[in-house]
């Protein structure tokens, strides 16, 4: 295991470094300018390394381009919030309205636009900082950390832990798009649900089957239309999902304790976020799996991806 870290630029004067942590065949470079996994080598089934996860070369290209998320830790709520507005304890706190008319990937400058504060650990590195109360609208002061580690067999350990002080709302997420090769790439979901919305990306409340749908990706299939639904996970563990290019042989395969996968495939970009994280507008949802945190309480999550050839 091989842990380095560089000067990468600077925001607003504030210094951004670059970490490099590297297990045999597979290298990880994260930023500390949004958590941001700013690239993944792995090889192919020929053994040929290569970057799978999109990013930009430069910090320049993500200050440019925030909107694709690329890479990026997203919070304090990942996804979409109705109306920019939840209620907490009799109490409406609102929140800007960055996604539409809805509150989209924690504001208008969530934990993807912040520059983390950071520490070696044992096989990677810790991100953490504190949110203010009130920051974007969200209530109690937030201390939250975030780690990247490589497992024994290379495989990207993330996991989150946040605190705090006054009753709030957390769901947070990695934003990769990952491309393994050239072609179309086949995704597998172990997800006999979803949750269907409106025309603003916002759940209805109900639970749709996949059954005949387009959207019955359990036994995988090439992935040919464009995605940004919720999947409704059958249960957590390993490999509630899996992304695979037949050109390269690459595999990257999903393991989370979330409720949800978020599969965004976008045709302008040319991969494919797979978020693992809480349902969208759960604090409107008291039907959904719920996303309040209260003081004496930790947030706890931890999502995996394993990389693999066949």
């Amino acid at each position: 295991m091989r842990i380095t870290s560089e000067p990468f630029g600077s925001v607003d004067g504030t210094g951004v470094t670059r970490w490099t942590l590297q297990r045999g065949a597979v290298r990880v470079r994260v930023l500390t300018y949004g958590g941001i996994v700013q690239s993944v080598e792995t090889p192919d089934r020929d053994g040929v390394p290569d970057d799978v996860a999109l990013g930009f070369p430069d910090l320049e290209g993500y200050l440019k381009r925030p909107e694709p998320y690329f890479g990026a830790l997203v919070g304090r709520y990942a996804n979409r919030i109705a109306g920019g507005a939840f209620t907490l304890d009799g109490t409406v706190h609102r929140l800007p309205r960055n996604g539409g008319p809805n509150c989209l990937h924690g504001g208008e400058r969530g934990f993807d636009k912040r520059v983390w504060d950071a520490e070696e650990v044992e096989s990677g590195v810790r991100l953490s900082r504190v949110s203010p109360d009130g920051e974007e609208g969200f209530p109690g002061r937030l201390e939250v950390s975030v780690t990247y580690t490589l497992d024994a067999d290379g495989a990207l350990r993330i996991g989150y832990r946040a605190e705090t002080d006054a009753p709030t709302v957390v769901a947070l997420t990695n934003h990769s798009y990952w491309r393994l090769g050239d072609g179309p790439q086949e995704l597998r979901v172990a997800a006999s649900r979803f949750t269907p919305t409106d025309g603003t990306g916002i759940p209805t409340g109900a639970f749709a089957e996949v059954a005949g749908t387009e959207l019955d990706f359990r036994a995988g299939r090439p992935l040919t239309i464009p995605l940004d639904h919720n999947f409704v996970l059958d249960g957590e563990g390993s490999a509630v999902a899996e992304l695979y290019a037949p050109g390269s042989g690459r595999t990257v395969t999903v393991e989370t304790t979330e409720p949800g996968l978020q599969v965004y495939a976008g045709p302008e970009l040319g991969g494919v976020a797979l978020e693992a994280q809480a349902f969208p507008d759960s604090p409107n949802r008291p039907e959904f799996p719920s996303t309040v945190l209260r003081p004496g309480e930790a947030y706890d999550s931890t999502t995996v991806f394993r990389f693999g050839t066949r």
